[in-house]
This record gives structure tokens, C-alpha cells and sequence, in this order.
């Protein structure tokens, strides 16, 4: 310290040690002071040394500061002093001014040293541990220098200080809190120690997003004013990007936490889009690299779809779309929209359908993708924007088959308008512009409209384009081949390698499994030896390229060739590339496609990223094509006209054996269906024989009843008698009994007949019923199946059948009795009973007669009207019918004149298309006879002569 003194006080003092000696002193005093103000001072000493003499402090003091953090817990001021040294020592920011020439060297130097004394620190793991259980304290001089230094150590050696607080309790924990902390400067440094904690660690990323990472970044941002926030918007979408970014487990929690749709009110952007500051530009950049990680092309395709209907169903998607078509959005952040307004409508029909309903506020109203079409094809727009509208209309036609047929129809003759602009009619403007550029993009947009659909395919042969005045139109798939082949003016801006690579992959998208594309492409006589003369020379390495896609458009004619066209059969164009070209040669050229360097960049993902617009030769869709068809066209090159015809008759043997067994699966459906039918059928009468069960003995148990109830009669009856024989004095006693008893058993009668007619009623249902079931027993016998089941089925219907007729006996037996009881009983009354009481019953049985009589014609009388009824019902029953039959064939003959209909509009507006294009023709003839000499009169002149002609003739009649 005398050193220190000497220079405050400016006198001599000898020999001034240097400055490790000094550090030497101040870590003998760390190490041996017992007051722990001493070890204060001069730990603080040794901060102010650390930044000078950093190779000194770290190697000498580092022991002692790391064993203050150990020991001096109590005391917050040392330990804020030995963390502060410890950052220093470690952290490789170098604050002091070097030369220019030194610059590199010095930063080198200051790397190596921090990787130095970082090994030195986590060579014990617990040193690690101890600076997580520091992080803990609440004071300030403690927190925030812990957070620097740990925020260092990863920035160093990020995977073992992963590993070492991946282990650690409660670690990742720990340093959550750091978000909740209420001082910024710690929460906004936890955000940068958090950034490099879940670099790369997927592990370390699911823990952090289940400690309500999510939850507590989005509320950061909102209170921090979204997208017009600060740096601390930009560090809390960086971590945001680092817990999702190829994280599926994480990307999926976010999902189902419904954050995505917190995320719509970032992209609220107002009219005034003038003056946007570099850290919004830099956090909307953020943002929207956030929504293109959850609907990213390489997720699993369920997330992916996922992630694209919530976004469409809480308005994210509307809102980026406003985005895309507002006015005064810088560049790159439009080109970024666009480029996430892809990805969130790639392969989902639902957003591609809302996309294609989007229109651009101009006027008149434009649709988005029209306006984004006009920017790719205008060499004029930047070279970023152009690549990011042609992955946009790559995205919208990806399996789109709705969309690719709206793109196709603009080009078609009977939907061309005259007074707008179409997607079409961009695509060819940009097919046969000047800049090769825009043809190549034109190109690939007008391929993936193609893409996979035969259908559009065929549809575009259809699209005639007029070349020149006086000429007649020409399809579009000649004019292509016409670019490729012919030497005009057109030629030698088509002769760029660029423009003729998007033409040959136009082409062999477009006839590639589409025979009659095929048939088209040959029918034009020049197009093979075009070709041949492509392959054959030998020409630069540029060129090399074009020969490979030349190679692969005439092996697709020979691969998909229907042999139609006699000049240009399979076995013909494979003599000719013999012949000219040579096999081996063929197969040489056709395989330096896959061989290109910028083909392999392609390959990797759908998005079109290129460094220049030089380098824009391949489009990823195209790769698939030629990684599928090149093996299959060399074979087909190789292989003999013997080993084709074995092969085409193995087709034809495979194809007769797919019909067998698609035969014998409908047999199989079918047989199916009846068993299903079946088992159907016997469940329901296992249902009907199991209530009839019930039925029989539910009616045995009445039966039973009706036997007790007889044999009480009978026991009565006995009584009775015994009693008229016992006692012949005592006649009016008896008699007045007798009366009563007499009455009860009327009654009792007249129960027993109503439960009989009940009874027979119920018999004859199951009589009827049985009969039904036996039926249907017989006719589910003979199915193909179940046959064990209704045998069954019939032994216990015969079974049933049987305990019916048997109880039918027994009710046949206690009828008989019931009637030997009432004429005994009827005898008996007419010798005990006197004279008044005989004719009583008389006047009350001829009264019953009579009541019965009444009963029998009022049935009689329902019978007759529910018989005119069933009549009446089935009468109009048959009317209803013939109403139906009348009204189908109604139907019908008004599907048959909609068809009508649809056909004569068809007709009329191609005969509009050809009086129109009469008229053009008229026009310019008449035009070539007038510049000619010749004297033409227009259809005006010849209807004022022909007035004026009628107006003499009417005055000569006058006259």
C-alpha cells in the first residue's frame, strides 16, 4: 500500500512494485485478514485491478474470491465486490481503444482467456451451484453481478453450464424468478441469461416453458407496448423464438395455452404507416419469424395444420393479410409478411380459400393474389420481394386443386375479360417478357399450377395465344417449345440459361404423367430434333444444365407415351436417342440435373432463397419431380422393345387379377351386408321370442288362477249338494243361501267368459305371430350364413308352439267344465228356487241377450268402417305414388333443360369469342386495304347510303 500512498502524496517512494506483485499483496491480505473490513478493502482493490490486470487477477485471485463467496455470505458488499471481479476476469468485452491492426489479435487473445478462466471456474460444479444459490439473495449488489457473471459463463461454455444447472435442484427455477423481479435492469438481464441458457437445449427449454415462461414474456411485451416497444420487446421475443424454434413439445404447449391468439394484437398497424422506427421494424421482423415457427413446412404436418386453423379462427391471419395489402409499410417488412402469410396458408384449404377472397384496397377492388403478381413480374420491384410473392403463390396452390383450377380458367378462352387483369394473363405476360428473371418465376408459378392435376393439365392445352397481327394463335404449349427451338428475336431473349430452365421445367411439369400432353408435344415435327440437337452437342458447363432438363423432357415422352403418334412411338424415339445421342451419353447428361450445386440447395426446403437472382435455376417442387422420375426414364431407356412387351403383359395380368379381387371384395361387401343384415333379423326375433316368453307365462300363471278359482267352485258346488240332502226342513234358510251363492257365481261365470274371449284373442295373436316368425326363420335359412342360430330359433318356436297348444287344451278342457257347472248349476236353480225367482232371472238373462245382441252389432258396424277405411287408405296410398312418379320425372326433365341451358351458354359465348375475333380480323383487313389505296366503306357509310336510298324511293312513290 505504500505504493498507493506514494503516488497520492507525489513524493518518492523507492522502487515501485508492478502490478502483479501488488495483486500479490491484496490476495495474501483476502486470504489472511481476519477482520472482515480488511477483506473488503482489499477485494475491492482487486475489482479496480481486474479490467488493467486481468491475466493477474484471474490467475492469482480466483481461489480466494470464489472461497469469499463461500465463506462471507453474511456480508453483501463482499460478496457484490468478489462477483464484480469475477465478471470481470471472465467476460471477454474489451473496453479499451486498440489500433486497428491490432484489433483481431487482441480480441483473440481476450477470447482465449475467458475460455481460460471459465474452464477454471466450472472445474467443480459446486462453484456453478453456489453462484445459483447466490441468485437467491433479494439484494441488488448481489443479484445483478450474479446474473452478469452466470450470464458470461454461458456465453463461454454454454453445454456444460447447461448441464451442470440441468442437474441442480430447483436450478432453471432459480432463474425464473429473475422475470418476476420488480427492478428492470435484473429482469431485463435475466431475459439475455435466459436467452443463453436455452440455446439449443431442448431439455432446458421444456422446463423453462413449464414454468410459465409463455405466460410471462407475452405480458412483458404488452406492458412494454408490443411491437413499439424497446430492446426488452426484442429480448423477449428472442427467448420466445429460442423455447419454440424446433421444439415441437414446446410449440404444442403454446398451441394449447390459446397464445396464439394473444399474439393477434401485435400486428394491429394503424393507417399511418409513415416513420417507422429501426426497433419496431426489428421487433415486427421478430414477430412474424415467431408465427412462421409454429406453421413452419418442416413440423409434423398435424401441428402444423393445427396451429393454421387456430390462427385463422381468432383473426391473426385477417390481420397479416391487412398488413400485406396497406400502404407505407417498409420493404422488409413486407416481404416478411408475405412470407408468413405463406406459410400460414401452405397446404390448408380453408386459409387458401379466405386468401383467394382477399382484395387490395384499390379502385376498382383488385384480388390480393393479382396484385402480388403484378409486383413479381416487374423487374423493377426488389429481388427479395419477387422470390417471397412466388413462394406465396407456390404456398396458395399447394395441394389446392380449387385454387390451381380458378388460375387456370383466367387463361381459357371462354373467361378471359377484356376490362381486368388476371392472374393468367400476368403469367403469360411475365412467360415471354424480356426479363429472364420474370420468366423463370412465371414459369415455376404457372408449373405449380399444375402441380399433381391432371385435370389442368389437359385444360391448358386448351389456351390458344395470338403472336402477331395476321398470324393465327398458336397454343401456349407451342409457343413455349417455338422459345426453346426457333432463331428468331424472341429466341435470343429466350437463349438466357435462366429463361430456358424455367421453360424446360414448365414443360416437364406440365407433360409428365399426362399422355396427351405428351401426344401434343410431339406433334410438333421440330420439337424432337430440337431436343436430340441439345443432347448431342458438346457444349460449356452452363449449357450442360440445359442439356440434363432437354435429356429429362425427352425421357418423359418416352416414359408417358401412348403410342399414338406412329412417327414417335416408345420404341422410335429410344432408336433415335441411339442412334444420335447414345444411351450411355443420354443417361450422362440426364444425371447432371441432380449433380448441380444450386439443384441440392433447392432440394432442402419449399421456400426460394437464393443470394442473386443468378443463381435462381431450381424450384423445390421440380427437385421431387426429377428425384422420382430419373430412375424410371433410365430403365425405360435401357430396356428392350421383348422386355417391354413382357412387362405391359404382366400390366395387363396384374390389372386382370386387380379385377378378380375387386370382384370378389364387392362379393365379400355384399355377403358382409346380408350376414349384418341377418344377425340383425335373429336379434330381433330373439327380442320377439323373449317378450313371447314372457307372454306364456304371464298366461300361465292366469291359468292357474283360473284353476284355484274352479275348484273353489267346485268345493262349493260339493257343499251345496251335501246341504239340499241333509237338510230338507230347513228349505228357506237353504234356499236364501243357495240364492246368494247363485249370484256370486253368475258373476263369477261371467268373469271366467270375459277371460276366456281375452284368451282366445291373445292365442290367435300368437298364432299369427308364430306364423311370421316361421317365415322369416325359412327365408334367413336360406342365407349364406347363420344357419346353426335361426335352427335354433325354430326348435324354440316349435317348442313355443307347442306349450300353446297345450294350454289351448287345457282352456278347452275348463271351458267344458264351465259349462257342465252352469247346466248344474241351472238345474239346481230350477228345483230349490221358487217361481218369482226363476222368472227374475229369466227377464235378467233374456236382458243379457239383449245387451249382447247390441254388443254384436255395434262390433259388427266398427268392422264395416274400419274395412272402408283401410280402402279409402289404400286408395290414397296409390294416388300418393303416382304423385311421386309425377313429380321425379318432373325432376328430371328439369335437370335435363338446366343442362340444356348450361351448353347453349357455353355455345353462345364461344360464338361470341369467334364474332369477336371475326371482327378483329375484318378490322385489320379492312385497315390493310385502306393503307393499300383501296377505297373501303365502313358499316356507317353503307347505313347512311341505304337511308338515303330508302328516302328517294319513298319520294318517287310520293311523287
Amino acid at each position: 500500500m505504500n505504493f498507493f500512498r506514494g503516488v497520492i502524496s507525489g513524493q518518492a517512494a523507492g522502487p515501485q512494485p508492478s502490478g502483479a506483485e501488488t495483486i500479490q499483496k491484496l490476495c495474501d491480505r483476502v486470504a489472511s485478514s481476519t477482520l472482515l473490513e480488511d477483506r473488503r478493502d482489499a477485494v475491492r482493490a482487486l475489482k479496480s485491478l481486474s479490467k488493467k490486470y486481468r491475466m493477474e487477477v484471474g490467475t492469482q485471485a480466483m481461489d480466494h474470491l470464489i472461497n469469499i463467496l463461500q465463506t462471507d455470505r453474511s456480508d453483501s458488499e463482499i460478496l457484490g465486490y468478489a462477483l464484480d471481479t469475477l465478471y470481470n476476469v471472465i467476460c471477454n468485452d474489451e473496453e479499451e481503444e486498440q489500433d486497428e491492426s491490432e484489433d483481431e489479435n487482441a480480441q483473440k487473445q481476450a477470447d482465449d482467456l475467458s475460455l481460460q478462466f471459465t474452464d477454471t471456474f466450472i472445474q467443480d460444479p459446486e462453484h456453478v451451484t453456489l453462484l445459483l444459490t447466490l441468485l437467491e439473495e433479494f439484494d441488488f449488489h448481489v443479484r445483478w453481478p450474479g446474473v452478469k457473471l452466470l450470464t458470461a459463463l454461458l456465453k463461454n461454455q454454454g453445454p456444460q453450464i447447461q448441464g451442470i444447472i440441468l442437474v441442480s435442484p430447483m436450478g432453471v427455477s432459480r432463474l425464473m424468478d429473475l422475470l418476476a423481479d420488480s427492478r428492470e435492469v435484473i429482469r431485463n438481464d435475466g431475459l439475455l441469461l435466459l436467452q443463453q441458457l436455452t440455446k439449443g437445449n431442448a431439455a432446458i427449454q421444456k422446463i423453462v416453458a413449464f414454468e410459465n415462461a409463455f405466460e410471462r414474456l407475452l405480458d412483458i411485451i404488452t406492458e412494454e407496448g408490443s411491437s413499439d416497444g424497446g430492446i426488452v420487446v426484442e429480448d423477449c421475443l428472442l427467448l420466445l423464438l429460442n423455447l419454440l424454434k424446433n421444439n415441437s413439445s414446446n410449440q404444442n404447449f403454446f398451441k394449447e395455452g390459446s397464445y396464439i391468439q394473444r399474439m393477434k394484437p401485435w400486428f394491429e398497424v394503424g393507417d399511418d404507416n409513415s416513420g417507422w422506427s429501426a426497433q419496431k421494424v426489428t421487433n415486427l421482423h421478430l414477430m412474424l419469424q415467431l408465427v412462421r415457427v409454429m406453421v413452419s413446412p418442416v413440423n409434423s404436418p398435424g401441428a402444423t395444420a393445427s396451429c393454421q386453423k387456430s390462427m385463422f379462427q381468432c383473426g391473426l391471419l385477417q390481420q397479416l393479410c391487412t398488413i400485406l395489402m396497406a400502404t407505407g409499410v417498409p420493404a422488409d417488412i413486407l416481404t416478411e409478411t408475405i412470407n408468413t402469410v405463406s406459410e400460414v396458408i401452405r397446404g390448408s384449404q380453408v386459409n387458401q380459400d379466405y386468401f383467394a377472397s382477399v382484395n387490395a384496397p384499390s379502385n376498382p377492388p383488385r384480388p390480393a393474389i393479382v396484385v402480388l403478381l403484378m409486383s413479381m413480374v416487374n423487374e423493377r420491384q426488389p429481388f427479395v420481394l419477387r422470390c417471397a410473392v412466388l413462394y406465396c403463390f407456390q404456398c396458395f396452390l399447394y395441394k389446392n386443386q380449387k385454387g390451381q383450377g380458378e388460375i387456370v380458367a383466367t387463361l381459357l378462352p371462354s373467361t378471359i375479360d377484356a376490362n381486368s387483369i388476371s392472374a393468367g394473363q400476368l403469367l403469360c405476360g411475365g412467360l415471354f417478357s424480356a426479363d429472364s428473371l420474370s420468366n423463370w418465376c412465371a414459369a415455376v408459378a404457372l408449373a405449380h399450377a399444375l402441380q399433381d392435376n391432371l385435370t389442368q393439365k389437359e385444360q391448358l392445352l386448351r389456351v390458344q395465344l395470338a403472336t402477331s397481327l395476321g398470324k393465327p394463335p398458336v397454343s401456349l404449349l407451342q409457343q413455349c417449345t417455338n422459345i426453346l427451338s426457333q432463331g428468331d428475336k424472341i429466341v435470343r431473349r429466350g437463349s438466357k440459361v435462366q429463361t430456358r430452365v424455367g421453360l424446360l421445367m414448365l414443360l416437364c411439369t406440365w407433360i409428365s404423367n399426362c399422355p396427351i400432353a405428351v401426344t401434343h408435344f410431339l406433334h410438333n415435327q421440330e420439337n424432337v430434333p430440337f431436343l436430340t440437337a441439345q443432347i448431342s452437342e458438346n457444349l460449356g458447363e452452363d449449357e450442360r444444365l440445359v442439356q440434363g432438363l432437354c435429356a429429362l423432357l425427352l425421357g418423359i415422352c418416352i416414359y408417358y407415351n401412348d403410342n399414338s403418334l406412329e412417327n414417335y412411338t416408345k420404341e422410335k424415339l429410344k432408336q433415335l436417342i441411339e442412334k444420335r445421342i447414345g444411351k450411355e451419353n443420354f443417361v450422362e447428361k440426364l444425371g447432371f440435373i441432380t449433380k448441380h450445386e444450386l439443384y441440392s440447395r433447392a432440394a432442402q426446403k419449399p421456400q426460394p432463397v437464393f443470394p442473386s437472382p443468378e443463381q435462381m435455376l431450381f424450384d423445390h417442387e421440380f427437385t421431387k419431380l426429377v428425384k422420382e422420375l430419373e430412375g424410371v426414364i433410365t430403365k425405360a431407356v435401357h430396356k428392350s422393345s421383348e422386355e417391354e412387351k413382357k412387362e405391359e403383359e404382366v400390366k395387363k395380368t396384374l390389372e386382370q387379377h386387380d379385377n378378380i379381387v375387386t370382384q370378389y371384395k364387392e362379393l365379400i361387401r355384399e355377403q358382409d351386408a346380408q350376414l349384418q343384415e341377418l344377425k340383425e333379423q335373429v336379434a330381433s326375433m330373439t327380442s320377439q321370442n323373449e317378450q313371447l316368453q314372457a307372454t306364456i307365462t304371464q298366461q300361465q300363471s292366469q291359468i292357474q288362477q283360473h284353476k284355484d278359482q274352479y275348484n273353489i267352485l267346485k268345493l262349493k258346488l260339493a257343499k251345496e249338494n251335501q246341504g239340499q240332502s241333509n237338510s230338507q226342513g230347513d228349505g228357506s234358510q237353504v234356499n236364501g243361501l243357495q240364492t246368494e251363492e247363485l249370484t256370486q257365481l253368475r258373476e263369477e261365470v261371467e268373469e271366467l267368459r270375459k277371460q276366456h274371449s281375452l284368451l282366445q284373442t291373445q292365442l290367435s295373436d300368437k298364432d299369427a305371430l308364430i306364423s311370421s316368425l316361421k317365415s322369416g326363420a325359412a327365408q334367413t335359412a336360406e342365407g349364406p350364413a347363420g344357419g346353426s342360430d335361426n335352427t335354433e330359433l325354430l326348435q324354440e318356436l316349435e317348442a313355443l308352439r307347442s306349450q300353446v297348444q297345450s294350454q289351448s287344451t287345457e282352456i278347452g278342457q275348463l271351458k267344458m267344465e264351465r259349462q257342465d257347472l252352469l247346466r248344474r248349476a241351472e238345474a239346481g236353480s230350477s228345483d230349490t228356487l221358487p217361481s218369482s225367482d226363476s222368472s227374475l232371472d229369466a227377464a235378467k238373462m233374456a236382458e243379457l241377450e239383449s245387451r249382447l245382441g247390441a254388443q254384436t252389432s255395434e262390433m259388427e258396424r266398427l268392422k264395416a268402417e274400419v274395412k272402408n277405411l283401410s280402402e279409402s287408405r289404400a286408395e290414397l296410398e296409390k294416388q300418393l305414388d303416382s304423385t311421386t312418379s309425377t313429380v321425379a320425372i318432373l325432376q328430371t326433365e328439369k335437370e335435363k333443360l338446366q343442362t340444356d341451358v348450361q351448353e347453349s351458354k357455353k355455345e353462345q359465348d364461344d360464338l361470341l369469342m369467334l364474332l369477336a375475333d371475326q371482327d378483329q380480323k375484318i378490322t385489320s383487313l379492312k385497315k390493310r386495304l385502306k393503307d393499300l389505296g383501296e377505297t373501303v366503306e365502313d358499316e356507317d357509310d353503307l347505313d347512311t347510303r341505304d337511308q338515303t336510298d330508302d328516302d328517294d324511293e319513298e319520294d318517287e312513290d310520293e311523287d
